[in-house]
């Protein structure tokens, strides 16, 4: 199996506030301003990184708004981040848990820090991924998939050095529970320092890993914390070995070979079709959601 060519190792850009309960990097879909491929089918990628949330009785976070188009998938490291969306959906993920919302033909949603973490302050660390949906499937009704780290497809590695958490797709024979419209692969690795496994992914798919914790050796090269490891489609195979504690967010997916359209919150494939889910947002064809 040939190794995957490690195009670049990205360090964190610098941060801008989401709403006012999220401080975070936006590695993608900046890269193709610095003329890298993209991550299709993964269109955006937000890293709030480690930050120390001050004691608030009202909790920060990102008010009312649409998305069309799109899926936006959240997963939470440190603190409780609380969902509510037009569809009437309501929940809260803690640590090591992931939401994950299809907006499809249209929802609201909005999500905060949960309320008794927002009295109680302390460290807050996600990451939210928008994936795109291809066009045969934009128009799905909206939809919500809660995933818990326990209801997680789990391999453990010998030696009791670590384990890789599977959300989506599949890894050694073993799936991940979330539903998803394309091939996507989506891991958690949390490993022991000196703990080392193998990824295989095909040529076509787009991949990178986020070393959330520590450091790590990728395909031989060093990867510390907060950084962005992209990979060229070249080669199949990549190796991981922990320097340190660490866990890793593993991403890997089939491109949709489509056009794109993108405009605030909504992903279409045609400027028309942007224009269209603005008129119907502003006509309240999304529901409605109290802020």
């Amino acid at each position: 199996m040939k190794s995957k060519k490690i195009h670049s190792l990205l360090p964190p850009p610098p941060t801008h506030m989401v709403g006012d309960g999220f401080r975070v990097h936006n590695f993608f879909p900046r890269l193709s301003e610095i003329g890298l491929q993209g991550m299709s089918p993964f269109f955006l990628m937000d890293y709030n990184s480690q930050w120390e949330i001050t004691p608030r009785e009202k909790p920060r976070g990102v008010g009312v708004h649409p998305h069309r188009g799109l899926e936006t998938v959240t997963l939470a490291y440190h603190g409780r981040i609380a969902h509510h969306d037009s569809a009437g959906h309501a929940d809260v993920i803690g640590e090591g848990d992931v939401q994950w919302m299809t907006a499809g033909a249209g929802v609201l949603h909005k999500e905060y820090h949960e309320k008794e973490f927002s009295r109680q302050g302390g460290l807050f660390q996600m990451v939210q991924l928008w994936v795109n949906l291809p066009a045969r499937d934009k128009w799905t009704p909206a939809k919500y998939q809660s995933i818990l780290q326990k209801e997680m497809g789990r391999y453990d590695l010998p030696g009791n050095l670590g384990e890789v958490e599977i959300i989506a797709g599949e890894f050694h024979g073993i799936r991940g529970p979330a539903f998803c419209f394309t091939p996507i692969e989506l891991y958690n690795a949390r490993l022991e320092t000196d703990a080392a496994f193998t990824l295989e992914f095909p040529e076509s798919y787009n991949t990178g890993i986020l070393v959330v914790k520590g450091e790590a050796l990728i395909n031989g090269s060093r990867a510390p914390q907060d950084h962005l490891v992209y990979f060229a489609r070249e080669g199949q195979g990549i190796a991981v070995e922990a320097k340190s504690k660490t866990i890793l967010l593993v991403m890997s997916g089939q491109p949709i070979d489509e056009p794109v359209a993108a405009h605030g919150p909504f992903l279409m494939n045609t400027r028309q079709e942007i224009q269209q889910a603005y008129e119907d947002y502003y006509a309240g064809k999304f529901g409605f959601l109290e802020d």
